[in-house]
């Protein structure tokens, strides 16, 4: 059964061969540059023959043409520090335009999954390109202090940016039809209860959400949604047309069980970033990885973890996860 076969059955709960498996990662300093993150992203797939690829570029990448600035200050997760925004003032984001998607680093960006989809055309492994949703660019543009005042206070202005931020990435999602990708990541940072209510995240985010991902092409087969952090508005998303949700299942509510009672597709996760594949040994990753298959009976589950591995986690517990599966 190929890499295709087995998702597809996976996602559809029909029996496979096996359970998919899958982990990602940050290139810090190789992430800003488009030939040097694909060749590291090429080379993690081809040492452990994961059955997704998935895309990681540095979270600034689809707005730092609007002039912000970041840096890699050694953060595990690979992760980078804004230190520069470019909303300050409410007014900015009035003055947000549309991006051209071929030009600077979008244009980049473009170039690198070029690459990599050249690199593994081989191979049968599907590609997923990272999309950060519009209220997760306008965060990283003003900086989440700033982003939830401003939502408060001057809704209007706000919403004015986010349509600014759609409409770039929807001209984004348009040039990558041309690139040989499955799907796409559609990161969401803010449907969590620690970050603001329910009614906001359907006033600021849940529409955008829905323009973008109603937008995506038919023949991208594999969209997996990421929840990032704690208390996540899982029930509300869990409608969004995509084929697989990935979220922390092993630091918050719900579990893998209960998020297969409330999502009719695959959940993906099982394993916790910090506690197995991190600080844990490969006897611990591999009976975590038995405990998460039991809890799904195996079926529409993909192992992986709730979120980016550290860039430091041992090798050892990496091959642990890829030989799990086995």
């Amino acid at each position: 059964m190929n890499k295709r076969e087995r998702l597809s059955k996976t996602i559809a709960g029909e029996p496979t061969d096996r359970v998919p498996v899958a982990l990602w990662r940050h290139w810090p300093g190789d992430d800003q540059r488009a030939a040097d993150l694909a060749r590291s992203v090429v080379e993690f797939q081809k040492a452990y023959d994961w059955d997704i690829v998935k895309v990681t570029p540095a979270s600034s990448y689809m707005i730092a043409d609007y002039g912000v600035q970041d840096v890699w200050e050694g953060n595990l997760e690979g992760t980078r520090t804004y230190t520069r925004r470019a909303v300050t003032r409410s007014l900015d984001w009035t003055e947000l335009r549309p991006l051209d998607p071929t030009r600077g680093s979008l244009g980049k960006h473009l170039d690198c999954l070029s690459l990599v989809g050249e690199a593994l055309a081989d191979d049968d492994t599907p590609v997923l390109a990272t999309i950060f949703s519009p209220l997760a660019q306008a965060k990283n543009i003003a900086g989440k202090d700033l982003l939830l005042r401003h939502m408060r206070i001057h809704p209007d202005r706000v919403h004015t940016g986010l349509n600014a931020l759609t409409e770039t990435t929807l001209r984004f999602l348009d040039m990558l039809k041309r690139t040989p990708i499955a799907g796409i990541f559609y990161a969401v940072q803010h449907a969590s209860y620690d970050v603001m209510s329910e009614d906001e995240y359907k006033i600021f985010g849940l529409p955008y959400d829905r323009k973008i991902l109603e937008a995506l092409p038919s023949k991208w087969w594999l969209n997996m949604l990421h929840l990032h952090g704690e208390s996540p508005m899982f029930r509300l998303v869990s409608q969004l047309p995509v084929q697989a949700i990935n979220w922390h299942d092993q630091e918050t509510e719900p579990d893998l069980a209960q998020g297969k009672s409330i999502y009719n597709y695959a959940v993906c996760g099982g394993l916790s970033r910090w506690q197995h594949v991190h600080h844990g040994t490969p006897t611990s990753v591999r009976e975590q990885a038995r405990t998460a298959i039991n809890q799904t009976n195996g079926r529409r589950f993909i192992l992986s973890t709730g979120c980016v591995t550290m860039i430091t986690s041992p090798l050892s517990n990496i091959r642990a996860v890829r030989e799990a599966v086995e």
